[in-house]
């Protein structure tokens, strides 16, 4: 579950306003889209659900912990909750997959039963059996999407967010990609996707928030329909 009750964020070095006043909740169980410009706040909204950032003033609630003012030795324990995918990717390219998603484990000291049983588990989720032992390198673009999404759904998060998960995958794998999120969010994990790409979103019966200059302007089933950006 995300709170955030009146968050403004200002990034001091550029004195840039990010965010202005925003009031946000996502129940738990819920699959979300945000939408918006470039420099519309969607990126700073990500950063503060993951701790990265600060809010300026406000109240900022992930997952049951007050992140608001929270101390930094305590930040990992709200980020075991999360589950994040980069648009990148950020696969570490000298281990297989069944060792980039078992790695995520490792830093938060699963034991090596744990890891034996989970990993499998989770590989054949995302469609990814039979290729445990490949590089990243060895993989097709959104074959390393599902080693992305298998590594943020390892340690079993209430919560994952997701940058921009299509932006380097054609149509037929962006709605494979899509029909997985779903497949996630019906086994009870929070999903909240950030993206721009309209037809994709215009695809799912989801809630949409969209925010553009600082401020969430619409909020809703059909929150995107309408409103036209590049």
């Amino acid at each position: 579950m995300v709170l955030m009750r009146n968050v403004t964020k200002v990034y001091e070095s550029s004195n840039t306003l990010a965010l202005d006043g925003v009031d946000l909740t996502i129940n738990e169980g819920e699959f979300v889209f945000l939408v918006g410009p470039s420099g519309s706040g969607k990126t700073t909204i990500m950063k503060l659900i993951t701790g990265e950032v600060r809010a300026t003033s406000g109240q900022v609630i992930v997952n049951d912990f007050d992140i608001t003012n929270i101390k930094r030795s305590k930040l990992p324990k709200v980020r075991r909750t999360l589950g994040v995918i980069f648009q990148d990717y950020r696969l570490i390219e000298n281990m297989t997959v069944y060792d980039n998603v078992a790695f995520a484990m490792r830093v938060v000291g699963a034991s090596a039963r744990a890891i034996r049983k989970r990993v499998p588990y989770v590989l054949e989720l995302v469609g990814l059996e039979g290729r445990e032992k490949r590089l990243p390198t060895e993989l097709s673009g959104g074959e390393q999407q599902r080693v992305a999404i298998a590594r943020a759904l390892v340690n079993n998060p209430r919560m994952i967010v997701a940058d921009e998960p299509t932006g380097n995958l054609d149509p037929v794998r962006s709605l494979e990609l899509m029909l997985l999120f779903e497949k996630i969010n019906e086994m009870g994990t929070t999903i909240m996707v950030v993206t721009h790409e309209k037809e994709l979103v215009n695809a799912f019966a989801k809630r949409v928030i969209t925010i553009d200059g600082s401020h969430i302007i619409s909020d809703g089933m059909d929150g995107y329909f309408g409103y036209e950006f590049e």
